[in-house]
């Protein structure tokens, strides 16, 4: 469930709510931001409001007769709005930045008479009225939208980039600047556009995540013929077919046809994964040897694709710490510039007699410098292109927050089944204990086994099925799963329970020969499952489950970044340890219940400070959440755990944790840089202006190529 929108006001339901999606073109910082909040939350109708800066867009719920109220009240503010279409995850890229031909034409015109203006004021040692005429119509031609944005701003006392650059240029025409007047606005008005192109890079790596299942699906009819139909139109249950080399469009079953599928988009796994009649297949991903059939499991909206996509795009919505502090850091910035600014301007001739037009001039080129743009854009873009190198490699991160988290974890608690093993036990000894029977424990056992989902359970029964002398499976009644310990029910009026070692001793059955046999199989790095009557243990399984290939060289690479382990495990101790040991896990606790999971969380962050959590999403639910970050193992295909982890991992590679945490590492270093560079860059002119050695145009240059370069320094981590 998507967190509570904090811009909501008290009191409003949501229950007739409509959401629009606004391009608002001059809202690039956290003032339009604050501006826009302050002007549109107090408006009746208006319920919530979630703004992407990267993409200058705002999706607004209202209720229906608000939109047009709304939009009003914007353009009043000096904000035009354009409504989009609402992204509809999986039914292809979204609109695109596309600056028009006769922009760069007028730009273009605007250049060549700033130009012009530059070299006639030189060829004539001075003012002309060419040099004017040039200048005024390059300001004119290339500034009119960057006036009008700006005194839309000062009217309402907000100081972004638009209304500093009207101040700045109206002020060097005013001191007879004229020809810098003309290039400042020129070079202002260019930067930004190749800005705006640079952020179009950012947004790109989410939309390349739409492209990847195609729009089409080779669908059959009711007849059995073969028909091409937009796999938005396509319903479940419908049967696709995709031929070698084909991406599949839609998530499904096959049901004829076996293939090697290339699962990489979806779950970031190198080698491709066989498939055969009975195996799902997900949209996105690349059918390579052979045709296949599939019958649709979900619609082109809620495919597992669709469902990664929504979820980073709403993790683009939340702030990140840094990014918190840096806006909030923005929003201070600008006022103080800008009064040093003013200062600057009034006090030297004011109190030391100084002349009025170099100290001016020196305050125009602080007000170019005074816009925090670059600082704001270097944090958004960074952790926007972060979130899409985890998603490329599988790792769903859902937000700013948990991506910043993940670097400073100092120990990570696992899950055993499904986690560190494959999931899939299997029965490898049985002793009786009793007079009764094996094939009749064994029945007894499988029909308790089969009314539980656990992997254990499902291991009894599979064992069950596969032995020809087995008694059949009798009617349980009065079934009861108690959580952590196992479960009973009565079958032919005689309670008999089915469960682990602690449960054994629970119920006060536990002799020195049942004792022994529990001891001799937990030793092996065995699961014990006994079952009982409500007078002695009748018989004890062993289970085994094998481990991933991955799980050693994980935990090798966590201990090398400095990540202690814990195994949280629900088996025995000796079993757990034996586990532990095998893998290479620093610490071991087993018998463990939920409440017991939860309680260890508590101690290890305790003791060591930031803490994981990693299991299936579901079984470990209480200590994912009480962990600082909870990571799912397995997501694909599971909406619980896509829509409830913090982070979810969507295949089965525990390998994927520690690249997250020196993803998370990387995205830091680039932050702390594109910080470090941006405020580094203004501080040099901000000395420079002092000084008198800073023009306008090389603050342009200045404010405009630092913006350029976090950009680009952010989206480094989308190449990598």
């Amino acid at each position: 469930m998507p967190p509570e929108n904090p811009d909501r006001p008290h009191g409003e339901t949501p229950a007739a709510d409509q959401r629009t999606r606004l391009r608002v073109p001059a809202m690039d910082c956290p003032v339009e931001e604050k501006a826009i909040r302050e002007r549109l939350l107090g408006l009746p109708g208006v319920r919530g409001l979630e703004f992407d800066l990267v993409g200058r867009t705002l999706a607004l719920s209202h209720a229906a007769d608000a939109l047009g109220t709304a939009r009003e009240a914007l353009k009043a503010a000096g904000f035009e709005t354009e409504v989009l279409a609402l992204p509809v995850a999986g039914e292809g890229p979204q609109e695109n930045t596309v600056v028009p031909p006769a922009t760069w034409w007028r730009i273009g015109v605007a250049g060549t008479a700033a130009l012009g203006s530059e070299v006639a004021q030189w060829m004539n040692g001075g003012n002309t009225w060419l040099v004017v005429v040039l200048a005024a119509a390059a300001i004119v031609l290339g500034g009119f939208e960057t006036f009008k944005k700006g005194w839309a701003a000062l009217t309402r006392g907000n100081l972004n980039i638009n209304a500093l650059m009207s101040v700045a240029v109206t002020g060097a025409v005013a001191l007879g600047e004229f020809p810098e007047a003309a290039m400042v606005m020129v070079l202002f008005v260019v930067a930004e556009l190749i800005e705006a192109l640079s952020y179009e890079r950012a947004r790109n790596a989410i939309r390349g995540l739409m492209e990847m299942a195609p729009e089409t699906a080779l669908v059959r009819a009711d007849d059995g013929s073969w028909t091409e139909r937009p796999s938005a139109q396509v319903a479940v249950g419908a049967t696709v077919r995709v031929r070698p080399g084909g991406r599949v469009p839609l998530d499904g079953i096959v049901t004829a046809g076996r293939s090697a599928v290339n699962q990489a988009p979806i779950t970031g796994e190198s080698l491709p994964v066989d498939k055969a009649p009975g195996d799902q297949v997900f949209a996105g991903t690349i059918n390579e040897s052979a045709e296949i059939e599939f019958r649709v499991t979900a619609v082109a909206g809620e495919t597992t694709l669709a469902r990664i996509i929504r979820a980073v795009e709403m993790a683009q919505q939340g702030r990140a710490p840094t990014q918190r502090f840096v806006d909030a850091f923005a929003r201070v910035y600008t006022p103080i510039v800008f009064a040093v600014a003013v200062l600057v301007a009034v006090v030297p001739p004011l109190f030391f007699g100084a002349d009025v037009v170099p100290w001016i001039y020196k305050a125009l080129v602080l007000l170019v410098i005074a816009c925090p743009c670059a600082l704001v854009i270097s944090t958004p873009v960074t952790v926007v292109s972060g979130l899409a190198a985890a998603a490329r490699r599988g790792i769903l991160v859902k937000g700013g927050v948990y991506l910043e988290l993940a670097r400073k974890i100092k120990v990570l608690a696992l899950d055993k089944t499904g986690t560190l093993t494959r999931g899939r036990p299997s029965v490898t000894d049985v002793t009786a204990t009793s007079a009764m029977p094996q094939d009749q424990s064994l029945a007894v056992a499988a029909s308790l086994a089969a009314r539980s989902d656990h992997p254990v359970s499902a291991a009894i029964v599979s064992w069950h099925r596969a032995r020809r002398e087995a008694a059949p499976l009798a009617g349980a009644e009065r079934f009861e799963a108690l959580a952590g310990r196992g479960v009973r029910a009565a079958i032919g009026g005689t309670i008999y329970s089915l469960g682990n070692h602690r449960f054994a001793h629970d119920l006060g059955v536990c002799n020195s020969t049942v004792e022994a046999v529990l001891e001799r199989y937990e030793a092996q790095g065995r699961t014990t499952v006994v079952l009982a009557s409500e007078r002695e243990v009748l018989a004890v399984f062993a289970v085994a489950d094998t481990l991933r290939e991955t799980s050693r060289d994980a935990m090798r690479d966590l201990h090398a970044l400095g990540v202690r382990t814990a195994l949280l495990s629900g088996d025995n101790p000796k079993t757990a340890r034996a586990i532990a040991n095998e893998v290479g896990i620093d610490d071991a606790r087993g018998d463990l219940l939920p409440e017991d999971k939860v309680r260890a969380i508590e101690e290890l962050a305790v003791a060591h400070g930031t803490i994981g959590m990693v299991g299936d999403g579901i079984n470990d639910a209480p200590a994912l959440a009480k962990a600082d970050l909870g990571i799912a193992m397995g997501a694909a295909g599971s909406d619980t755990a896509i829509e409830t982890a913090d982070v979810a991992l969507m295949d089965d590679d525990l390998r994927k944790v520690p690249e997250l945490i020196r993803l998370s590492k990387r995205t830091a270093a680039i932050l702390m840089q594109n910080i470090t560079l941006a405020l580094g860059i203004k501080g040099v002119f901000l000395v420079l202006a002092l000084a008198g050695t800073a023009t306008m145009w090389m603050a342009v240059f200045a404010d405009m190529g630092a913006s350029l370069i976090v950009v680009a320094n952010g989206l480094r981590l989308i190449r990598s």
